[in-house]
C-alpha cells in the first residue's frame, strides 16, 4: 500500500538520494488530488509488489523539482492539462520514455513526440447550455460564441486560466490569428459579466440566470450532479444540457491529464512498469471514472454515466501543438482585453 508523504517530510530528516534509491518502489509528486488516484496506485503495489510514496500539492511541484535538481527524489509527475506538462518540458526536468505498451495504449496526439509525457485521461471543453433558454441545436461550435445573437448572454472563467488558454490555441491553430482573433473579440462582445469564477461558477450563473451559455469542462457535471456535499450543485446541474461543439467538422478542443518521468529519476524500471499499468484497462477504467474523465486508451469504454452524455468527435490536433501555440494564445487574450 503506498503512503503519502508531505513535501516538507521529504524535505526534512531524509537523504533524498537514498530515498530514491530503493528497490522495488516509485516516488510520484502529484498536483491530482488523493482521492483520484490511491485506488488505482493501492491496485499497482498489489499486483507488482512496488511501492508508491505519493507527495500531493495543488502548486509549486514546478518549482520545487528545479530547487532539487538532480538530488530530487520523484521519479514520475502526475498533472493535468498539456500547458503544465509543457512547463516541465522547457524546465528540462523529464527524461523520454520509450514503451511499446504505451505507444499502443495511448493515441500519438496525446503524448509527445520525443516521449517525453503520455496523457492518461482526457476531458472535453465543452459548451453548458440553459435547458430554459437554449434550444437543442440552436448553437453547435465555438464559433458561434462570437455571433452577435449571443450578445450579453455569455460566461467563462477567466482568460488566464490553461483551460481557455488552451481552447484558443487550438483554435489559432484551426483558422490562423487573425481569424482567431476576430473570434476573441466578438466573445468579448458577447460577455454576459467580466470573467471571474471557476467551471463550476459558469453553471451557477446559467441557473441564476446571469447567462445563457457557458464554457467549462466536461467532468464538472458529473461532478456537480452528484455532489452530495454541496447538493445545490445538483440544481446548477439540472439547470443545463451538455453541447460537444463542432461535431460537423474538427470535433471538440480535449486536453488530458498526463503522466511524465522526471530526470532525476533512479527508479526508472519500475515508474516505467507504473506508466505502463496506468495505461492498461483497469486503471484506465479507474482513473477516468474517478473524476467522470475519459479514458485515453480507446480500447476502453467510459464510465456508464460519462457515456450517458453521448458520444463525441474529439479534435485530434497533436496537444503539443496546442502547447506550442498557447503564448500565442495568452498574448491574444491580453492584446483583446477580455478579462
Amino acid at each position: 500500500m503506498h503512503r503519502a508523504l508531505s513535501m516538507a517530510a521529504l524535505a526534512l530528516g531524509v537523504s533524498v538520494a537514498s530515498a530514491a534509491a530503493l528497490a522495488d518502489e516509485v516516488n510520484i509528486y502529484s498536483y491530482r488530488q488523493e482521492f483520484l488516484i490511491e485506488p488505482f496506485l493501492e491496485t499497482f503495489t498489489k499486483e507488482t509488489g512496488i511501492k508508491v510514496n505519493v507527495v500531493f500539492a495543488k502548486q509549486g511541484v514546478l518549482e520545487r523539482l528545479k530547487a532539487e535538481g538532480e538530488q530530487s527524489p520523484a521519479d514520475i509527475v502526475l498533472t493535468v492539462d498539456v500547458a503544465r506538462l509543457d512547463a516541465l518540458v522547457e524546465a528540462d526536468l523529464l527524461q523520454p520514455v520509450t514503451s511499446p505498451v504505451l505507444e499502443r495504449n495511448v493515441p500519438p496526439q496525446y503524448r509527445h513526440p520525443d516521449g517525453l509525457w503520455f496523457g492518461l485521461t482526457t476531458r472535453a471543453r465543452i459548451i453548458y447550455a440553459s435547458k430554459q433558454r437554449v434550444k437543442p441545436g440552436e448553437i453547435s461550435s465555438y464559433e458561434e460564441l462570437a455571433d452577435p445573437k449571443w450578445k450579453g448572454r455569455v460566461c467563462m472563467r477567466s482568460a488566464k486560466h490553461e483551460y481557455n488558454q488552451a481552447l484558443l490555441a487550438s483554435m489559432i491553430a484551426a483558422h490562423g490569428e487573425k481569424k482567431a482573433f476576430e473570434w476573441v473579440k466578438g466573445l468579448k462582445e458577447n460577455l454576459a459579466r467580466k470573467p471571474q469564477g471557476n467551471d463550476r461558477g459558469q453553471v451557477k450563473a446559467i441557473k441564476e440566470g446571469l447567462c445563457d451559455v457557458a464554457l467549462g469542462n466536461s467532468y464538472y457535471y458529473g461532478a456537480m450532479k452528484f455532489n452530495d456535499e454541496n447538493p445545490e450543485q445538483k440544481e446548477w446541474a439540472e439547470a443545463v444540457y451538455l453541447i460537444f461543439p463542432n461535431q460537423n467538422d474538427r470535433g471538440t478542443h480535449v486536453n488530458i491529464s498526463g503522466i511524465a518521468m522526471t530526470k532525476s529519476s533512479r527508479n526508472q524500471d519500475d515508474a516505467i512498469k507504473l506508466m505502463e499499468f496506468l495505461s492498461k484497462e483497469t486503471a484506465q477504467r479507474m482513473y477516468a471514472s474517478a473524476n467522470y474523465e475519459y479514458p485515453v486508451n480507446p480500447s476502453v469504454e467510459p464510465d456508464p454515466e460519462v457515456a450517458s452524455w453521448g458520444k463525441f468527435k474529439a479534435d485530434t490536433l497533436p496537444l503539443q501543438k496546442v502547447a506550442d501555440l498557447t503564448p500565442r494564445a495568452v498574448r491574444m487574450y491580453n492584446e483583446a482585453g477580455l478579462d
